[in-house]
């Protein structure tokens, strides 16, 4: 496998762990907001690049400073090797935290049985019934509710959470998400970067900033439904 960089060190990746997040190439969704617009098109940074056996020697030497690896992308279950990838990083003794789209729950489930992941992070991007608008081909969202389900039922450590931005979310979107995810242990609210986003000339026509007091709003919506809902 070759990953599309590393960022080394990281307080926010995975929770109350110092970890590094290593990132894939590659995306089947197509979100206008994306923020990782290189890696959602394929293109990685080659100079940036590296291959399996050099992020396991980085691993190595950081043993005793680092307490955890975060995969993220793109989508890294597209991967084929993501598995043995992943079984690797544990060898070494770091707990692995994945971040992933939803779209392919069978890789989700694999992962989970196999004891692969410690810590799942799944986008829910919009209320399900919108995600025709994300998706490079047609699609449902039965994907994406079959890793809500799954997740849940887990006993994994996880979160779902949400980028914020107009037109994709707003008081009715985060209700129908809500309801999806009753009852789990954590949903996380993000606030939108509007720099360099992967469609600008999709918001041309709007402003997709939501304000702290509209989040705050949004917060209030969801809380009722899951255990934590918190602003990041």
């Amino acid at each position: 496998m070759v990953f599309a960089g590393v960022q080394k060190n990281s307080l926010i990746d995975f929770p109350g762990k110092l970890s590094c997040v290593v990132f894939l190439s590659g995306c089947n969704f197509h979100c206008p907001f994306c923020h990782n617009k290189d890696l959602a098109r394929g293109r990685a940074c080659p100079e940036a690049a590296l291959d399996e056996v050099q992020l396991l020697d980085f691993l190595r030497s950081r043993k005793g400073f680092l307490d955890a690896v975060v995969i993220s992308g793109g989508e890294p279950t597209l991967a084929g090797d993501l598995p043995s990838v992943c079984a690797r990083i544990k060898d070494l003794g770091y707990p692995v935290k994945l971040d992933t789209n939803g779209s392919r729950p069978r890789v989700v489930e694999d992962l989970i049985r196999r004891g692969l992941v410690d810590y799942i992070a799944m986008d829910v991007k919009t209320d399900p019934g919108r995600y025709s608008l994300l998706a490079n081909e047609k699609s449902t969202p039965t994907e994406v509710l079959a890793s809500v389900r799954l997740i849940m039922e887990s006993e994994q450590d996880y979160e779902f959470r949400t980028t914020c931005m107009r037109p994709f979310v707003d008081e009715q979107a985060v209700a129908g998400i809500a309801a999806v995810i009753q009852g789990a242990k954590r949903y996380v609210l993000q606030h939108f970067r509007p720099e360099d986003v992967l469609e600008p000339a999709f918001f041309e026509d709007t402003d997709p900033v939501i304000t702290e007091e509209e989040l705050l709003r949004l917060q209030a919506v969801a809380e009722p439904y899951v255990e934590e809902c918190v602003i990041r």
